[in-house]
């Protein structure tokens, strides 16, 4: 590998390198120790210092020196791990540069030349090579190198970072590398003369976790199905975690799931996955949980700037994020200054003039007739320039009123009127105090005059504390929609909800079906759903949205939210509040695998022991708790709590997202703490308080590592499922078919590695195997020695084609292990079938490239193997057989020499010999038989 040359003192350096070949401009060296049959202590010595001094990955065993006799400064050109590759180089040097370089008069001319030389090669390499989009490119292009050689993995698998780091096998510790490739962690060590590498496939990864035991201070222990691995640094420990569970999440998610977590259309793509790409995705990921914003939207640009504050009289420094259609802002203290502008709210954004008072300042002017001052922007032009570029590409709509009920094709006046019915009927029983509510409304339109209302108003500590008293009725619809950003949502869709409702009534499907199962169950005490009108507009509500998402459809506790949501809010603006919850505030809860929730309870009963140690030690199987925890993330409470509480625990959920729902589920687990401990459960008490500070980041980084335990355990229940359906049909111990089976899942998984084949979860090819992956596989598990590539080759291509009986070009599992427990397990007859289907239609095919490859002189020649039968004639394969056997008798009696007539000879005997003579021929002919 061509480095940027670098100045060596070469004097300091002779006891460390070893030359192997000079001339009179350059030296090529081996590290010493290395390649030495018996290296000694020194060799010993100098590879120790190699792996454990050398944090950069810098040193490797062969380099190439530009030099001058007589100087002591030389300077490094090339290295390589292999002689090979410096042997190239060397050739490349000694033939390409060596009689121009007699031609220069002066040391530095010598120098000058080569090095541009050099710095041209590593500029035409860095084009074509990954390196070019790292940081320090030509560190990385040395690791890179490092990896493909030492682990052989294919060309598709790409690097996307490294670090060095120690393995412990107990108490001693490996010192080396660990790579991070798209599909694998790979380590490898060489200490002391000993070589240690080893790789671990993402998809065998079950658990991660940071450790504190012995010598270590602090671990990354990485769980796989069969053992775990502890590797711990000085350096990089929470950026080495954090690039760990993110990979390995992606890979996961890519591969195993086939409810399609949705992943950003970059991971989607292995080969653009890097190390930035990575950092740019979790940052995106926790704006989207910080602002509540759809999961569509595209982190564009992240700016430090400082906004005015009106109430606070002063500017607040923080960070500006820019998406789709949002301006969001967030101040440096996390989570205490929040604003979220739609772009569809703004009219103009424009540049001020600049001042040492006002630095840079951009001005947002909004349609309320409100403007918002940002200012020490830097890159002010481009930024403003790019926020006009989207600002002019949304389409722009006057606002126009809400209207409810839309629900078919004629609506009259009167049915659009059913909203002014049905609201004073719904809310007036809620009210408990008339004098408190008022109280509270008086507070929020205080806090409106200060900080704004509508979507962009600023989310202070202010309010945080109105709305943990409970937002009054009259205002609640309204605030649930802007806390949520629904609003505007619902805005850049105008007569969407018409639509859906208009196209999904009058359908019938399992969605419906459920739907109308669970109508009147929803909230059945509350007397809004004890009557038509109510329950036409909940059966509206969830009946669109399962036509907008047919992916979820309908799963219950979505009929409880519905109609909590319909007793606040108008129906359509009821509707985008579901569609918020069910796919912005609670990703992946509502779907079959629940696989959101069961994330977040597994994240819960890690709080749960980081939080509340003693009740952690009392409850030894935390597990048990997810049957009560799981309906209060689901339905938020609203199905354990009396409504008055819950609908203030829905309060907070709109404003704090589910970091609301981990608070309270906490504070309510610790209030009962003695209880639980004895078994015995009772409401909730307490608040939680004590647990503010939990926050977004933290949620999204437990979330993220525990998916991965979620995923594998959704893996061995597949496993387990499988396995128990196809036992049944074969005669293979249940060992040995779990055995085939992960052999089998392997061979899947690693296709997909190489050929890149992600258009399609495993889940979802239920473990199929195409052709070459088939092929792969036969010729390690047939029981008979494979005498030639080509045969084995043809049997293979055949094996696969009678298999493959829906003609999809897949071979599932059950096919496959049915095809082995005939080869192994399956009586005489059933091998011979097998064996004699393999050379007649469908297997052998007119389009097999070279059939004569299966053909032997030991067989008929006048008897082709294919069969070129008459169109519908058909012919049992057992008469085939029959007659087959048959043929090959008639054609051994042909060629068998018939012996010569025995001589007249009288020979006396005993007639006690005729008995043992008799059995003798008998046992000879019998023996001819076989």
């Amino acid at each position: 590998m061509w480095l940027n040359p670098e100045e060596v003192l070469l004097k300091n350096a002779l006891k460390l390198w070893v030359t192997e070949r000079s001339n009179d401009f350059f030296l090529l060296q081996r590290r010493r120790g290395h390649g030495e049959a018996s290296s000694g202590i020194t060799g010993l010595l100098v590879g120790a210092l190699d792996s454990v001094l050398d944090s950069n990955a810098r040193v490797t065993p062969f380099r190439i020196l530009l030099q001058f006799p007589g100087s002591q400064i030389s300077w490094v050109i090339a290295s390589g791990a292999a002689i090979e590759e410096v042997n190239k180089h060397w050739d490349w040097l000694v033939h390409n540069l060596l009689q121009s370089l007699s031609v220069f008069e002066s040391k530095e001319d010598v120098a000058s030349f080569v090095k541009g030389k050099v710095k041209g090669l590593i500029a035409e390499e860095v084009r074509s090579r990954q390196a070019a989009q790292e940081d320090d490119p030509e560190k990385f292009r040395e690791a890179l190198l490092k990896f493909e050689l030492h682990f052989g993995l294919p060309s598709s698998e790409k690097l996307v970072t490294y670090f060095s780091c120690c393995c412990w096998k107990g108490r001693v510790p490996r010192q080396g590398f660990l790579f991070l490739s798209i599909n694998h962690m790979a380590f490898y060590s060489f200490l002391l003369g000993k070589e240690v590498k080893f790789v671990i496939p993402w998809v065998e990864v079950t658990r991660l976790e940071r450790v504190s035991a012995g010598l270590m201070t602090e671990a990354i222990r990485v769980h796989t199905r069969h053992r775990q691995r502890d590797f711990s640094m000085f350096l990089n420990l929470d950026e080495a975690f954090r690039v760990i569970g993110q990979l390995a999440d992606i890979a996961l998610r890519r591969l195993l799931d086939s409810e399609g977590l949705e992943l950003d259309h970059v991971l989607q793509q292995p080969a653009c996955i890097t190390k930035r790409i990575l950092e740019e995705q979790a940052l995106r990921e926790f704006v989207l949980a910080l602002f509540l914003l759809p999961r569509s939207e595209k982190l564009y640009e992240v700016a430090s700037c400082s906004v005015w504050t009106p109430h606070a009289r002063r500017h607040t420094p923080g960070f500006l994020y820019t998406t789709d259609s949002y301006l969001c802002f967030s101040s440096r203290e996390v989570e205490s200054c929040i604003l979220l502008i739609p772009l569809l709210e703004v009219l103009f954004i424009e540049k001020a003039e600049s001042t040492s008072v006002l630095p840079n300042p951009v001005i947002v002017s909004i349609r309320t007739k409100k403007a918002f001052q940002l200012i020490e922007l830097q890159d002010r032009d481009e930024l403003v320039e790019n926020l006009n570029t989207r600002l002019r590409s949304l389409q722009w709509n006057s606002p126009m009123p809400y209207y409810t009920f839309y629900y078919d094709t004629g609506c009259s006046d009167k049915e659009e009127l059913e909203e002014e019915l049905l609201r004073p009927f719904i809310i007036e029983p809620v009210c408990l105090c008339q004098s408190l509510e008022c109280e509270k409304e008086q507070l929020w339109e205080n806090h409106f005059s200060e900080f704004g209302r509508g979507v962009h108003m600023f989310r202070t500590e202010k309010i945080r504390r109105l709305v943990a008293m409970g937002i009054p009725e009259s205002l609640r619809g309204e605030l649930w929609m802007n806390l949520s950003a629904a609003s505007s949502v619902m805005e850049s869709h105008q007569g969407y909800y018409t639509t859906m409702v208009q196209k999904s009534m009058g359908h019938s499907s399992l969605a419906t079906e459920e739907i109308e199962r669970d109508l009147h169950r929803s909230l059945p005490d509350h007397p809004a759903f004890q009557n038509p009108t109510g329950i036409a507009a909940l059966r509206r509500v969830l009946t669109a949205y399962a036509h907008r998402n047919p992916k979820i459809g309908y799963c219950q506790s979505m009929n409880i939210l519905a109609s909590v949501l319909l007793l606040y809010a108008k129906e359509e603006e009821a509707f985008w509040l579901l569609v918020a919850v069910c796919e912005r505030m609670l990703p992946d809860y509502f779907n079959r695998r629940v696989i959101g929730a069961q994330v977040d309870q597994s994240v819960f009963e890690e709080l749960i022991r980081e939080r509340l140690p003693e009740l952690a030690e009392n409850v030894h199987d935390l597990s048990t708790l997810s049957s009560v925890s799981l309906s209060w993330f689901l339905t938020l409470f609203l199905s354990v709590l009396p409504f008055d509480s819950a609908v203030c625990v829905v309060d907070c959920f709109f404003f704090h997202g589910i970091k609301a729902i981990f608070q309270l589920g906490l504070a309510v687990l610790e209030a009962n703490a003695a209880q639980l401990s004895a078994s015995v459960f009772f409401g909730f008490c307490g608040s939680c308080q004590k647990f503010g500070d939990l926050t977004v980041r933290q949620i999204e980084r437990l979330r993220c590592r525990h998916r991965i335990q979620v995923l594998q355990s959704h893996e061995d229940t597949t496993k387990e499922n499988t396995l128990r359906l196809i036992a049944p049909d074969v005669s293979i111990s249940p060992e040995n078919l779990a055995d085939i089976y992960n052999l089998f899942k392997v061979t899947a998984e690693s296709a997909a590695w190489h050929h890149g084949d992600l258009t399609r979860s495993f889940v979802e090819r239920q473990y199929r195997l195409d052709r070459p992956q088939f092929k792969s596989l036969y010729g390690l598990l047939v029981p008979w020695p494979s005498g030639s590539e080509h045969h084995t080759d043809t049997l293979g291509n055949r094996t696969f084609t009678l298999l493959d009986q829906d003609h999809d070009n897949l071979v599932s599992f059950r096919e496959f292990a049915v095809w082995l427990d005939t080869l192994y397990c399956g009586e005489l007859n059933e091998k011979i079938r097998l064996l004699y289907r393999l050379h007649i239609p469908p297997a052998l095919t007119e389009s097999e490239e070279d059939p004569s490859l299966m053909k032997s002189p030991l067989l008929s020649t006048n008897r082709p193997l294919f069969l070129n039968l008459p169109p519908g004639w058909s012919r049992d394969y057992q008469e085939q057989l029959k007659q087959m056997l048959h043929d090959l008798a008639k054609e051994k009696e042909k060629n068998v020499e018939k012996p010569l007539p025995l001589m007249n000879q009288v020979t006396k005997r005993k007639e006690t010999d005729y008995p043992s003579v008799c059995a003798l021929a008998a046992e000879h002919e019998s023996a001819q038989f076989i």
